[in-house]
């Protein structure tokens, strides 16, 4: 403030001093004009100057200038040197960043907004085969074309990764995972997972052949345990002493669990190594639920009262059979664990953006600490408990994996003393269009 208060007197000073010389000569006017001519000259020269060293050498030292013009010519040079430091700092970044993503096993793919190619590392040409002279610009579903990876990525939904063969080997299998950032960027990384998988197909088959090569002793035991158990039913009870007795009946309830422990394997190794779709047909859900009741009042033996709703008619396009086992699952849990005299309702509804089978009831609920790990193999609740009602800990596995395959995810809301709800979410495509309309024609 102080230099610019000096070069306003400097002005003054220059336009008194001509005004001055230009009285004696009568033109005051002439006078005060140069004085002022004086000082746009000096601020000319002074912006030539200015202009030089900002379009030849920005990097060298700053003109000599005194007044005003020195502090503005020091404050730029101080601003620009500032600057260079701070731009240099982030291409030190940005080299370390590219650097690091360079040294990760796992393929790195940075996308615009339109989903064009713009950068990639090591990795990605290995696992994918981008060619940094062609596919600079390309978009990503010109080079990754499966039409699983095209779905995603224009679906947009990217909370779960993506499993594919890698586009170059199809022994190399790789999980994608596509994050947005900026102004609707992506950045695509892919791992390989080739020995998880192995190591999961190898765990699948164990399953599958161990529950297989179980079921033959199992059989023999049933059956001999059958037949001695029958002869014992024909007053032959008494010739046998009480602990003995009592071990037959023990023998036969733990075979039978046993036989269902390996039924829930064997169901699950299925769902999870046939890719199905062949067996897709229209389901009338309305019979397949009264059907699911009968049999879950059969099982309760009128302990609860189990009742259906629909409240908007609509057909599924599944599976009979494993939507059928889904729903049982459900429903046969909430028999074994609701408790007495409570209520299960088995409710569809149907509407134009999907639809919902749920299976409630008023029971005594679910801590919500247990709630993310429900769907896991053997995971239990209450251990005691779920030992004593016969279960396998495989249901709520099994109806996961039937929702994955139907295109449907399981949703489970629960508090203690609040009973529990179950809910099958099944999108639009799942539904069939005419439903609606050949209702009341079966109906009739």
């Amino acid at each position: 403030m102080r230099l610019w208060r000096r070069e306003l007197w400097r002005l003054a000073l220059l336009a008194a001093l001509g005004t001055l010389v230009g009285w004696p000569l009568s033109a005051p006017g002439l006078g005060l004009a140069a004085g002022i001519g004086l000082c746009l000259l000096h601020h000319l020269r002074q912006l030539h100057a200015l202009y030089r060293w900002l379009t030849r050498h920005p990097q060298s030292e700053p003109p000599a200038a005194s007044g005003l013009w020195g502090e503005l010519f020091d404050r730029l040079y101080r601003y620009q040197k500032g600057q260079r430091l701070t731009q240099q700092r982030l291409r030190n970044i940005l080299q370390r960043i590219q650097e690091s993503s360079e040294a990760m096993r796992d393929s790195v793919v940075m996308l615009d907004r339109h989903g064009d190619l713009e950068w990639w590392n090591n990795a990605a040409e290995r696992m994918l085969g981008l060619k940094a002279a062609h596919d600079r610009g390309q978009h990503i579903t010109n080079l990754l074309r499966d039409p699983r990876f095209v779905g995603y990525f224009h679906a947009r939904d990217y909370r779960e990764p993506l499993t594919l063969s890698s586009p170059i080997d199809e022994r190399l299998i790789l999980q994608f995972q596509i994050t947005l950032y900026g102004d609707d960027e992506r950045l695509v990384m892919a791992r390989d997972i080739t020995r998880l998988h192995r190591l999961e197909q190898m765990r699948r088959d164990f399953v599958a052949n161990v529950s297989h090569e179980l079921r033959t002793p199992l059989t023999v035991l049933t059956g001999y345990l059958e037949t001695f158990g029958s002869y014992l039913a024909h007053d032959n009870a008494a010739s046998l002493p009480p602990r003995m007795a009592r071990g037959v009946d023990l023998m036969q309830e733990q075979t039978t669990r046993m036989q269902n422990l390996v039924n829930d394997l064997l169901l699950l190794s299925r769902l999870e190594i046939d890719q199905g779709g062949e067996d897709h047909v229209r389901l009338v859900i309305p019979d397949l639920l009264e059907s699911v009741r009968r049999d879950a009042e059969a099982l309760s033996g009128g302990r609860q009262r189990i009742v259906v709703e629909i409240d908007e008619p609509g057909d599924l396009i599944g599976s009979e059979q494993e939507i059928r086992s889904a729903v049982s699952n459900l429903v046969y849990n909430a028999v074994r664990y609701a408790g007495e005299g409570r209520c299960i309702t088995l409710r569809w509804t149907s509407h134009l953006h999907g639809a919902c089978l749920e299976v409630a009831d008023d029971g005594e609920g679910i801590d919500p600490v247990h709630l993310p790990r429900l769907t896991e193999r053997f995971y239990r609740v209450d251990k005691g408990r779920s030992t004593a009602t016969g279960g396998t800990g495989l249901g709520l596995a099994i109806v996961k994996h039937v929702l994955l395959r139907h295109d449907a995810r399981l949703q489970i809301d629960s508090r203690p003393g609040r009973g529990a709800t179950f809910r099958c979410l099944f999108p639009a495509a799942r539904l069939h269009r005419s439903a609606t309309e050949a209702r009341p024609a079966r109906q009739a």
